[in-house]
């Protein structure tokens, strides 16, 4: 395995000094590393990726220097067009060093949305022209393929990528934490909007822990799951999805359950639902300042007046809760019950449940069962 250290140490004796991306499982203990080690102005933990080649790109243009960019192989999608269109070789010519965790590597088994990535993720840097080693899990190994990357970004003043198979990395405990002011965990929070949501509410959740929750909950107080769409993958557009349902269908209330990363991935959407103003729409967003299902990273998050932000694009209620009692009160409310668009951000604890499962069904059978649901009625 590779000591987070050593590989940070060794870039940063290479000149690569600015570290900007999205968080990812397989890079946690790197990324948790850099959160302790880098000054400030050296990490931005970007909204997507597509906003982290653009910081990079902005870092080279200020310092001359190659910068690094870290993220899952989902995040590629985001990051394609500024790799093709503004660091690429054959335009602006801009040295970028990629770390890319491989979620989804053939032969290791892992999540549904992950295994299409991971067969093509080798093949889409091949695509885009971006030489890449599999990183060596030894640091003789590895430092030689450092001074491969090096090389190769001197020889094209482009773009050269690692990408990091499962356990790659040593462990690291982050240090640097920072806990928000809240009462709930998400998962009692999911239960309580579920408990007041009525029998026939339509539920998009989000990616990651939210899902896998909102399921459990279902079970817990014995209630089927066709009325949940369980999103996996294509992080952040969970309400984009939510507000189309609630056009087509507006006899029916639609609940987003977002998270914060989510929120902050694509927040473009927030002005296109706010545009729209669907009364049958409640986005609820679960804010736990962290990336809290690759390794607790900080978002920015417990600094944004989510809500402010949610009137500013038209949201009819927009409210911030603490406290489950706060939240009752608040779904209580005419207004979230379907008399104007209705976004309430929840403050919870950082985490899960250790023993928390996954859905029992896949993501085709989630969707014929939730089709079935919606389009039957």
């Amino acid at each position: 395995m590779i000591d987070p250290r050593f590989f940070y140490e060794t870039l940063v004796s290479r000149g690569t000094d600015f570290f900007t991306g999205v968080p990812d499982s397989l890079l946690k203990h790197f990324c948790a590393y850099i959160t302790d080690h880098a000054a400030d102005e050296r990490h931005v933990i970007a909204a997507n990726e597509g906003a982290a080649i653009a910081l990079a790109a902005g870092y080279h243009l200020a310092t001359k220097k190659t910068p690094l960019v870290y993220m899952q192989n989902s995040g590629i999608g985001n990051a394609v067009n500024p790799l093709l269109s503004l660091v690429d070789p054959d335009v602006y010519r801009m040295p970028l060093a990629l770390v890319i965790g491989w979620r989804g590597r053939p032969g290791s088994p892992d999540e549904p949305q992950h295994v299409k990535q991971g067969k093509v993720t080798d093949k889409l840097l091949d695509a885009m022209g971006i030489p890449y080693v599999i990183m060596a899990d030894t640091e003789a190994v590895l430092g030689k393929q450092i001074e491969l990357c090096y090389e190769r970004i001197a020889e094209t003043s482009g773009q050269f990528a690692f990408i990091v198979p499962k356990d790659t990395f040593a462990p690291y405990s982050l240090q640097k934490k920072r806990d928000i002011e809240a009462e709930m965990t998400r998962e009692e929070a999911i239960e309580e909007i579920v408990i007041a949501s009525g029998k026939d509410e339509i539920f998009v959740s989000t990616t990651g822990m939210a899902s896998r929750e909102l399921y459990e909950t279902r079970d817990r107080l014995h209630q089927g799951h066709e009325r949940d769409f369980l999103t996996v993958g294509s992080m952040g557009h969970a309400s984009s999805m939510a507000l189309s349902i609630a056009l087509q269908k507006p006899e029916l209330s639609v609940t987003c359950l977002d998270g914060d990363g989510a929120l902050l991935m694509h927040m473009g959407a927030l002005a296109m639902i706010g545009a729209r103003k669907p009364r049958n729409l409640r986005h609820i967003v679960l804010n736990n300042a962290a990336h809290d299902s690759v390794g607790g990273q900080p978002t920015i998050a417990a600094d944004i007046d989510l809500p402010a932000v949610a009137r500013a694009c038209g949201y009819g209620l927009a409210r911030r809760v603490h406290a489950k009692a706060d939240l009752r009160q608040t779904l209580a409310k005419k207004t979230a019950a379907r008399e104007a668009l209705a976004f309430i951000e929840v403050r919870i604890k950082k985490g899960a449940r250790k023993d928390l499962g996954r859905p029992k069904t896949s993501p085709i059978e989630n969707k014929a069962a939730f089709m079935e649901s919606v389009c039957g009625r």
